[in-house]
């Protein structure tokens, strides 16, 4: 019998290159949800400023892309603290992960808005 072993993405995986330091990344606050994997696409809630996963059919903020989650963060028993690529990086488009069923013309969007941060997908 072959064991399967099915290993988590890791923390920065998705990353092509950033700005030197730490200028690319930012402390966050994930709002209360779910489980979030590296490479997660967040959109940022207006009212609040907490990120959350990024949705294109919602009408809190989170319709907008406005980064990538770095490394994982469980925020599924309350709000949680992360760090998120926000600006000035490149990163690989078939790492990033998207709300389940996104479109093609929402992904494109998406990809676009974080284009305007400076988040460039290769």
């Amino acid at each position: 019998m072959t064991d399967v072993f099915n290993e988590a993405r890791h923390a920065g995986e998705f990353l092509v290159s950033e700005a030197e330091g730490t200028r690319s990344r930012d402390t966050i606050t994930i709002a209360s949800s779910v489980a979030l994997e590296a490479g997660t696409v967040l959109g940022k809630i207006t009212a609040s400023g907490k990120y959350k996963l990024h949705d294109a059919a919602a009408s809190d903020g989170t319709e907008n892309a406005a980064g990538v989650l770095l490394s994982a963060v469980d925020a599924s028993g309350g709000d949680a603290i992360g760090v998120a690529i926000l600006r000035d990086a490149e990163v690989d488009t078939n790492a990033l992960t998207f709300k389940s069923g996104i479109s093609g013309a929402n992904k494109t969007a998406a990809l676009d808005a974080l284009k305007a941060l400076g988040v460039i997908a290769r």
